[in-house]
């Protein structure tokens, strides 16, 4: 008699974990190197609860005289966060990667289900908003930065980075038609 598991098994499910796990074993070549390890944890802690993001729309407020600039963003990262991280969030329920050593950093562990990546959908929100005004590349560049660190500390599975990353760039076009 089978015992119950925690996550529903079927093809579909059994196929993304199968993903999950050739993504991540290819990414461990990047693991435990000094200076890898820096930039992504980094990323991953100054990306928690968006204040990264947050704190660059209050700089691109400063820097183009317009305040709207970081209203917008950080109304647009509370909604996200607040949808993201309360209903989407709940209809998933998924466990986080396993660790199976130390971190060679410190970094705060969610307990909200894994999928999808807050981090990933907030970095695409922001890069969205951020870039209405100037430099697209630059704040989608730093967002994919920020949504692989979280495959790199193993707080998140690639699909749920890659879900993160869709519900982030959905949520950003909307941010972007709303905002003036």
């Amino acid at each position: 008699m089978n015992e119950p598991t925690s996550e529903p098994t079927s093809e579909f499910s059994d196929a993304i974990g199968q993903l999950d796990k050739i993504v991540d074993q290819w990414w461990e070549q990047w693991r435990n190197r000094p200076l890898i390890d820096r930039v992504f944890y980094t990323a991953s802690e100054a990306a928690d609860f968006s204040l990264l993001w947050h704190a660059l729309g209050v700089v691109q407020a400063i820097v183009e005289d317009d305040p709207k600039i970081a209203i917008g963003l950080s109304a647009a990262l509370g909604v996200e966060s607040a949808l993201l991280n309360g209903p989407i969030k709940s209809i998933f329920g998924r466990g986080r990667p396993l660790q199976p050593s130390p971190r060679p950093l410190k970094l705060r562990q969610p307990i909200t289900s894994s999928f999808p990546s807050g981090h990933a959908s907030a970095a695409m929100v922001a890069a969205a908003v951020l870039s209405r005004r100037t430099g697209g590349p630059l704040w989608h560049s730093l967002g994919a930065v920020v949504a692989a660190s979280r495959l790199h500390v193993r707080i998140h599975h690639a699909s749920d980075v890659l879900g993160g990353l869709v519900v982030g760039m959905a949520f950003g076009r909307i941010a972007r038609r709303l905002l003036p």
